[in-house]
């Protein structure tokens, strides 16, 4: 499990929401569920995209802070990692 830290800033239009350590971890909502609901739909997507890339996740950094923020908070990774095979009958093989 990772642990990042997220922040959420409450604007006119909704809640502004992103991973203060995870770069490219950004996402908004008209409230604050909404807005915990899509980042962890963002971070989920991000942590995908970086190990189908073959690029390492950034470590979280309990230290980071923004001060602009209203509301700071956890939020947790687990990964899990899985394998797939697919069998091919013999006869389909030209």
């Amino acid at each position: 499990m990772l642990t990042y830290k997220a922040m959420y800033k409450y604007l006119d239009e909704g809640v502004h929401a992103e991973l203060l350590d995870f770069p490219g971890v950004i996402s908004c909502g008209e409230n604050i569920e909404e807005a915990r609901r899509l980042l962890a739909s963002a971070l989920v997507d991000m942590a995908e995209t970086n190990l189908l890339n073959g690029e390492p996740l950034p470590l979280p950094d309990p230290t980071i802070t923004d001060f602009d923020a209203d509301l700071e908070e956890p939020v947790h990774l687990f990964l899990k990692a899985t394998s797939r095979v697919i069998l091919t009958p013999h006869e389909a093989i030209p």
